[in-house]
C-alpha cells in the first residue's frame, strides 16, 4: 500500500513538474509573440513610410529634400509661411532623414503615417506657430490608435483611443507629429534600451548611451531626422539625452504644459514631478515651441493647467543677470569635463556683464535618497514590478528591478551591512525600502515642501535672477546608468524643488579632461564613484552640457540664461577659431 502511495504521490509530483513547465513554455511563447508582433508592426510602418518618401521625389523631382532639413526652425517656418516651401515637402525631407537615422541608431518605436493625411487639411492652421512644422514626439505620448508602450510588454496591444492634450495642440498650432520615439523599458533608467524595440545609440559614438528616458528624441534630433521633439523629463529625462547628444532641452515646472494624456509605467509620486519639454538643436528652437504650446487651445483642453502665455519681453530681455552657480553639489563629484564647461562658461558670463554668485545646493544628500529615490518607489517598487512580471529584464535594468524585488527584511538588512563601507550606497537600499504607511507619506511630502521653501529663501536672500549649474557628461558606455543612480543628483534635485530647468552644449571633452579621469575618486570612494570613471572613459570629442535653472513658472526667465550661454560660447568658439 505504502509502494502505491508512493508511486501515486511521485506521479502527481511528475505531472506537477510537467504542468508548470508547460505553463512557462506557453507563457514564453505568448511573450515572443506580443514581441514579433511589435516589431512586425513598426517595420511595417517604416517600410509604409518608405514607399511615401519614394513617390514623393519620383513626382517631385526638383524638390531638393536635402537641403529642407539643413535649415533652423525659424528660417524652416518662415520659408513654409511665405510659400517657398511646402509642408509636404518639409514632412517627406524630414521622413526620409528620420528612416536615415533609424537606421543608423534604432530611434523609433513607431512612424505615424496618419500624419501624411494631417497634410490635406493642413491649410486650415495656417494661422498657428508651427505651421507645417514636422514635430517628433516621445513614445509614452498619446497619439490616436498607437500604442504609448513605456519599453513594457504590459501596454503593448493597447492603443491610445485618443490624442493626448499636448498632441491635440500640435496639430492645432499647425505641426505635424510624425514620429514617435524610443525609451527604456518602464522609462526608469537613462540608457534608451528595452526588450520591445532594442537599444537607440548616440550619434555621436555609435559606440555611447544617447541618454534616457528620451533617448530615442535626443538621438533623432542630434541625428537630424528631427527639428523638434517633445519628451517627459522625471529626474532628467530631457536634459540628459540632450546633454549627451549635444542638443539644448527644457524641463518646465510641472503642469506648465499638460500631462493629460501622457503615459507611465509609475503613477501618483508627489515628490520628484514629471514634466513635458521641448527639445531642439538651439534654445530659439525651444521658446517658439514654448510660445506656441501656451496657448488658449492648451489651456480650454486642460484647466488644471495656469493660463499663462509665454512672456517674450522676459525671455528677449538684454538686461544684466545676477546668476547664482555651484561646481559640484557635493554630493557626486563631477567630471573634469563638466568642471571645465562650468567654469569657462561662468567666465564666459562674467566677461559679459553678468554677476555670478556662489551658491550652495541644500542637503542633497537628503534631497536625493528621501525625496527623489524614496519618493519614486514609496510602495517600495511593488507597481514597477508588475510590469516586469512577464517578459525579459533589460541588462541596463536589471540591478534596479533586482534592487527593488528584493524582500523588505533584505533590502533592511544589505542597507545595514553597508553603512560602515558605503554611507550613500547604504542610504540608497533603504530608500527603496519605500515608506511605511499613510503618516509617513505624508509626513515626507511636508519635508518635501520645507526644502522647496528653505532653497527659494536662499536663493532670495543672494537676490538671483537664474542658477548655473553642471549638467552630467559625457555621455556613457554601455550598461553602466543602471549602476550609476547616484549621478542623477545633477538633474533629479530640480524635478523635487519643480523649478525649471534646461541644458546648453557649450564644449567637447579634450584629451586633458580624459587624463585627468585618472586622477578622479569622488567624494565617497564608493562602488559608483568607481565605475563612473569606467562608465565615461573614451568620452574624447563627445558633447558637455551645462545646465540652466529657474524659479517655479519662470521658463522664460531660464530660457533667457540659455540663450545668452548660447550666443557667449558660439562667439567664443567663432573667436577661438580665427586666432
Amino acid at each position: 500500500m505504502d509502494a502505491e502511495w508512493k508511486g501515486v504521490a511521485v506521479s502527481l509530483f511528475c505531472v506537477a513538474c510537467v504542468s508548470v513547465f508547460l505553463l512557462k513554455w506557453r507563457e514564453h511563447q505568448t511573450v515572443k509573440r506580443k514581441l514579433q508582433r511589435a516589431r512586425e508592426k513598426r517595420e511595417k510602418e517604416l517600410g509604409q513610410a518608405e514607399k511615401a518618401v519614394s513617390y514623393f521625389k519620383t513626382r517631385n523631382a526638383g524638390v531638393d529634400l536635402s537641403s529642407i532639413v539643413t535649415l533652423p526652425l525659424a528660417e524652416l517656418s518662415k520659408r513654409i509661411r511665405d510659400g517657398s516651401l511646402q509642408p509636404d515637402a518639409v514632412l517627406h525631407a524630414y521622413m526620409e532623414k528620420a528612416l536615415e537615422a533609424n537606421r543608423k541608431l534604432n530611434c523609433s518605436t513607431a512612424v505615424l503615417t496618419e500624419s501624411l493625411k494631417q497634410l490635406e487639411d493642413i491649410e486650415s492652421h495656417k494661422d498657428g506657430l508651427l505651421y507645417g512644422i514636422p514635430i517628433s514626439i516621445k513614445d509614452n505620448l498619446d497619439y490616436e490608435g498607437y500604442d504609448s508602450t513605456c519599453g513594457v510588454l504590459t501596454k503593448l496591444d493597447d492603443p491610445a483611443v485618443k490624442d493626448s492634450v499636448l498632441v491635440l495642440v500640435l496639430k492645432k498650432q499647425g505641426a505635424i507629429p510624425f514620429i514617435k520615439t524610443n525609451i527604456p523599458q518602464g522609462l526608469l533608467n537613462y540608457e534608451c534600451s528595452n526588450p520591445i524595440y532594442g537599444r537607440t545609440v548616440n550619434p555621436c559614438n555609435v559606440e555611447k548611451t544617447c541618454g534616457g528616458s528620451s533617448g530615442g528624441e535626443g538621438a533623432l534630433i542630434a541625428g537630424g531626422g528631427s527639428i523638434l521633439g517633445l519628451g517627459s523629463d522625471l529626474g532628467g529625462s530631457v536634459r540628459i539625452p540632450a546633454a549627451f547628444c549635444g542638443i539644448c532641452a527644457l524641463k518646465p515646472t510641472n503642469n506648465r504644459i499638460s500631462l493629460h494624456g501622457l503615459s507611465s509605467s509609475v503613477k501618483g509620486g508627489k515628490t520628484a514631478l514629471t514634466a513635458v519639454g521641448p527639445m531642439a538643436r538651439d534654445v530659439e528652437s525651444l521658446a517658439l515651441c514654448m510660445r506656441a504650446l501656451l496657448c488658449p487651445d492648451m489651456f480650454t483642453l486642460d484647466p488644471t493647467v495656469p493660463p499663462i502665455p509665454f512672456n517674450q519681453q522676459v525671455y528677449e530681455s538684454s538686461e544684466p543677470l545676477r546668476i547664482g552657480y555651484y561646481e559640484s553639489d557635493g554630493y557626486f563629484q563631477p567630471s573634469p569635463s563638466m568642471s571645465r564647461a562650468l567654469l569657462e562658461t561662468k567666465k564666459l558670463l562674467e566677461k559679459a556683464g553678468h554677476t555670478l554668485i556662489p551658491f550652495n545646493p541644500l542637503r542633497t544628500f537628503t534631497a536625493f535618497h528621501e525625496f527623489v529615490l524614496r519618493g519614486n518607489v514609496a510602495d517600495g517598487g511593488a507597481t514597477l514590478l508588475q510590469h516586469f512580471k512577464k517578459g525579459p529584464v533589460d541588462p541596463s535594468l536589471k540591478h534596479q528591478v533586482l534592487y527593488c524585488a528584493y524582500p523588505l527584511f533584505g533590502k533592511r538588512l544589505v542597507s545595514l551591512l553597508l553603512r560602515p563601507i558605503s554611507p550613500r550606497m547604504a542610504a540608497s537600499i533603504h530608500a527603496i525600502c519605500g515608506v511605511g504607511g499613510v503618516e509617513e507619506l505624508w509626513k515626507q511630502h511636508n519635508e518635501v515642501q520645507v526644502y522647496i521653501h528653505e532653497t527659494i529663501a536662499e536663493w532670495r536672500k543672494l537676490e538671483l535672477d537664474v542658477l548655473l549649474c553642471p549638467m552630467l557628461g559625457p555621455a556613457y558606455n554601455f550598461n553602466y546608468t543602471g549602476k550609476q543612480s547616484s549621478a542623477l543628483s545633477y538633474t533629479a534635485l530640480y524635478n523635487v524643488l519643480n523649478f525649471p530647468a534646461g541644458v546648453v552644449p557649450v564644449t567637447e571633452v579634450t584629451a586633458e579632461d580624459e587624463d585627468q579621469l585618472k586622477h578622479y575618486r569622488g567624494y565617497f570612494g564608493d562602488g559608483w564613484d568607481k565605475t563612473f570613471v569606467e562608465a565615461v572613459r573614451g568620452g574624447v570629442g563627445l558633447p558637455i552640457a551645462v545646465q540652466c535653472v529657474a524659479l517655479p513658472w519662470q521658463e522664460e526667465m531660464c530660457l533667457r540664461l540659455m540663450r545668452e550661454v548660447e550666443k557667449l560660447c558660439a562667439e567664443n568658439k567663432c573667436s577661438n577659431t580665427q586666432h
